[in-house]
């Protein structure tokens, strides 16, 4: 089955993305200032318990080119908040699914010890549910949120995106969340040709149907994220993008988070611009959140097709 989230279309300009400083057609790029770390990202690993269609990060059961995180990466990082005064207010865990990396309860208890708001985008299946008791057990539970990706409101669309048998699981999941009394949000996917109230309405029967308490109304509790394919054409952001779609520059992701990931090959972590481009060297900003405190250019299409564009963002 072709991937219901691959919508059609030209692939993308070569020309395109190419020069840090200007676009294809010669404009001025356009270019994110830091406005403040408001969210630390650490992306725990590409090791994942499933293999999705169209894993933006290709994520998979063999995929460690982005090794595992460990607790005393997450602490280097949060003593540099501390040490630089930082303004950050959240801590976000990604991967990969970050259950599979076995350090993550130590590494969420050592964040809520601190202080800060802690989200964890998982599916919420089987590597989950092996760290129970240790959630169960965590300390101020009230600043942990859980994002559970489910791809639609239905099995059939959902297990075409992340395979057979996935569908209850991620279901149980979800109401094991909800019933242990976790805060939850759920990621879905904008499909072609769904509007978005439509899938809202699809969603809110679903979320009805299980008794979990979410608003599907609720932009926080239910993110539907735009699709994500690099290879598909989507227009440059110019400078004078802000002012023709007005939108601000603050309001893009990389104006106020940044990733921490650890390579393969690589001696330490290192600081991603941004949770959707941990690889590629262009949005590799240093080792320290001090030396990533700088501007980031759009230069890819996932800056457009995700932020600018989609009006997306992986932490709200």
């Amino acid at each position: 089955m072709i991937s219901p989230f691959v919508s059609p279309g030209p692939a993308l300009d070569p020309a395109k993305f190419r020069d840090p400083r200007r676009t294809a057609t010669g404009e001025t790029r356009a270019v994110v200032a830091p406005t403040g770390l408001i969210t630390l990202w650490f992306n725990t690993g590409t090791l994942c318990n499933l293999a999705c269609r169209t894993c933006y990060i290709e994520s998979s059961p063999v995929n460690d080119s982005l090794v595992f995180l460990g607790l005393e990466d997450v602490r280097l990082y949060l003593d540099e908040i501390a040490q630089g005064r930082l303004p950050t207010q959240q801590i976000g865990f990604t991967g990969g699914e970050p259950f599979v990396n076995r350090d993550l309860p130590a590494m969420l208890e050592l964040c809520l010890d601190r202080g800060f708001d802690v989200l964890v985008l998982t599916n919420a299946m089987r590597p989950m549910r092996r760290s129970e008791a240790a959630l169960l057990a965590m300390p101020r539970r009230d600043r942990l949120t859980f994002r559970v990706s489910l791809d639609h409101h239905t099995a059939e669309v959902h297990e075409a995106e992340r395979g057979p048998r996935s569908w209850i699981p991620a279901l149980d999941g979800l109401q094991w969340l909800s019933r242990a009394g976790f805060k939850i949000a759920v990621a879905g996917r904008s499909l072609p040709g769904e509007t978005d109230a439509a899938a809202r309405a699809g969603y809110a029967a679903l979320f009805k149907s299980l008794g979990v308490a979410i608003d599907a109304a609720d932009l926080t509790e239910l993110a539907l994220f735009p699709e994500m394919d690099a290879s598909r054409d989507v227009p440059e952001i110019s400078a004078a993008c802000w002012t023709i779609l007005n939108v601000t520059p603050a309001s893009i992701m990389c104006a106020s988070s940044r990733m921490v990931v650890k390579r393969r090959g690589e001696p330490a972590p290192r600081v991603a611009a941004c949770t959707l481009l941990p690889r590629d060297p262009r949005f590799d900003m240093g080792a320290t959140l001090a030396e990533a405190a700088v501007p980031v250019a759009l230069n890819h299409p996932h800056c457009a097709r995700f932020c600018v564009l989609g009006g997306a963002s992986c932490a709200a």
